[in-house]
């Protein structure tokens, strides 16, 4: 009896084996990989955009941070991408105001809003109204 098993075990296995083709499955739709790339103004990539990486390598605009304010106290803000309205969204203290973007270089971003003035560079955003001047740090979850 255990002859019979054994015979068709092997049987089985050689079988499964033999009728496997490296081809791969042809029912598997293949990976789009052009991602969209947020650019400055002069056409470069825009360094001060961060991007979420999932576990299969796709990109995705990473549109929220908490910044931490010289004072310790915590800042909101929401980066939108949109390629006709790229603007940016500071919330603080339940206030909330929202630039436009006015100019993008690869290593800096500036966003406007009658006079008060934002420039995003690295890790670092800088609100400037009137004489007024906020550093703001991106915070590290």
């Amino acid at each position: 009896m255990k002859k019979v098993i054994n015979i068709s075990m092997i049987a089985l296995f050689t079988i499964t084996f033999v009728s496997c083709k490296k081809e791969g499955n042809k029912a598997v739709i293949k990976k789009d990989n052009s991602q969209e790339t947020v650019l400055a103004d002069n056409g470069e990539v825009d360094s001060t955009v961060g991007y979420n990486t999932d576990i299969k390598g796709n990109k995705s605009i990473k549109t929220d941070y908490v910044y931490q304010a010289t004072d310790g106290s915590p800042v909101k803000v929401i980066f939108d991408y949109n390629p006709d309205d790229r603007n940016v969204s500071i919330r603080s203290n339940n206030k909330t105001f929202i630039l436009k973007k006015a100019e993008a270089k690869p290593n800096e971003t500036v966003y406007e809003k009658e006079d008060m003035k934002a420039t995003v560079k690295g890790d670092s955003l800088v609100i400037r109204q009137g004489d007024n001047v906020i550093q703001l740090v991106k915070t590290r979850l």
